[in-house]
Order: structure tokens, then sequence, then C-alpha cells
């Protein structure tokens, strides 16, 4: 089982449920949790991992010798990009903008051109007890995040339970998150913006033909145009977590709502099974 825990937004209570959902299988099944969110990740702070390995994640981003480039512009041409660009009689490279896909080095006539690494961020993986456990860093000021979380879930070897804790929103690295997993669990509050973000992740799993259901966090608040929209698209809502001070407590001091409160323990292995009837 391959399962993305998504949101068309942050806040919603994403990495509540992906964290909360691995510690409860982990001593059932072989499982691994794996942070996708390399901007802002955060898992491990409720899971207190011990972290074995560490790799450097990079891109290869071009290099123009200049003595033998002959400015015919072909470079600047190929790259959909413009992370290279023919200016005041110098070529210039933007590396923040290079997808690093050695088009310029293919198509330049004279040679001219090299590639280099550029370090992007870093991926750990480690253990939480019986949990196997993995994020990734984005460098600060790197803008792609994609790379990271495919080298990252490239080097995941597939457990029982496989947990994906997704970036927020419904761009590139939500996709590459989303990627050949059996199943999203879409997380979301019943407010306007809640109704308004999960409309766009629903967008997304249907483009990507994943079976779906909704976890409804903060429940109480708000309204029921979410469950009326659940409805409507025919939606499973597969837990409803309430609004809660108790709860909220338990996130702000990063722990587990199953540890703080052990009744929400079944209420997260009831999850997974609910989840495994997805993909039936």
């Amino acid at each position: 089982m391959r399962v993305a825990i998504a949101s068309g937004k942050g806040g919603t209570g994403k990495t509540l449920v992906a964290v909360n959902l691995a510690a409860a299988l982990r001593d059932r099944v072989e499982t691994t949790l794996v942070d996708c969110d390399v901007e802002a990740p955060n898992g491990h702070l409720f899971l207190a991992p011990t972290f074995s390995t560490r790799e450097t994640v990079a891109k290869r981003v071009p290099r123009v010798d200049e003595s033998v480039c002959t400015q015919c512009g072909a470079c600047t041409a190929a790259c959909e990009f413009n992370a290279i660009t023919l200016m005041a009689g110098r070529i210039l490279v933007f590396d923040e903008l290079c997808h690093g896909c050695g088009r310029c080095g293919l198509v330049c006539p004279a040679g001219a051109i090299r590639e280099m690494d550029h370090p992007l961020g870093e991926i750990e993986f480690g253990s939480s007890g019986a949990l196997r456990f993995a994020h990734g860093r984005l460098h600060i000021g790197e803008a792609m995040a994609s790379p990271i979380i495919s080298q990252l879930r490239e080097a995941v070897p597939d457990t029982a339970w496989t947990i994906l804790d997704a970036p927020p929103g419904t761009a590139c690295s939500v996709i590459t998150t989303l990627h050949d997993v059996d199943v999203a669990v879409l997380v979301t509050e019943p407010t306007p913006f809640g109704l308004h973000d999960l409309r766009a992740a629903v967008g997304v799993v249907r483009a990507l033909g994943l079976p779906a259901g909704v976890v409804i966090n903060r429940h109480g608040v708000g309204d029921d145009a979410v469950d009326r929209y659940c409805e409507t698209e025919r939606l499973p809502v597969l837990l409803r977590i309430p609004f809660d001070r108790r709860i909220a407590e338990t996130g702000a001091e990063a722990q587990l709502l199953i540890d703080a409160l052990p009744e929400w323990r079944t209420a997260f292995v009831d999850l997974a099974e609910r989840v495994k009837e997805l993909v039936r």
C-alpha cells in the first residue's frame, strides 16, 4: 500500500493524519513514513527518528567556456525556461531556473557547454521504533522541490505500508509525490477555504486516476458544505477529527494524538482499513 496524504492548502492537519496513521500501524505491519514536504518538513518533530543515512541531492547546471562559445544562440533558443540567455555579448546562466535537462549542451555546435553539480538539498533516512522514516530538505533559496522528492521516493524500499506526506497545494511537487501511489487521502477543514482547496485537490487526483477519500479535520467548525460536496462527488469521508482544544494542544506540543489521547489509536487503525477498501 502506497498512500499519499495530501491537501489543497497548508494548515489542514495533513501531517497530523500522516504521522498518527503511520504510528498506529508501525507495531502491526512493516511501515514507512516519507515526509515529501521538503520545503517545510515537520514529521520528524512528532516521531523523533534516529537518522542513519544522509545523501545530497543535486542537479546538473551548464557552464559556458566563453573562449570557445560563438554566441550562436542555439542554447538560448533550446531552453524552455530561459535559464540560459545571451545578453550584452555574454552568455548568462541562471541556476535557479535551470531544470538540469542538459539540452543546451546537446545543441551547442561548438561544444562550449559543460555541466556541473548544483546542490539542491539533502535526504535523510532513519527509524522511529519499528517505523522506517525518510524526509528531504530543500536548501533555502532553491525553488525546485521535485528532484528531491523524486530521489527520496526512489531510495525508499517498499514496505507493507508506505505513507507519503505530500506538500500542500497542487503544484509540481505534489504531482511528483502522487505519482504511482495506490490511493490519496485528502485532508480538509469544513470552511469555505477548505472547500475551495479540496476542489482543487480532487481535480488533481482525478486527473491522475487515483482513488481518493477525505478526512475532515476541525469538524464542527463552519458548516456542512464540505460534507455535501463529498456526497455529491461520491467521495467517502474516512474520518472526522473534531475541533477540540485537547487535539490542538497535542499538535502544538508535537505529540502524537494516539499517545496523548489513546482512544484515537483505534480510530487511525480503522482509517487504515477504510483506506484499503478504496483500492479493492
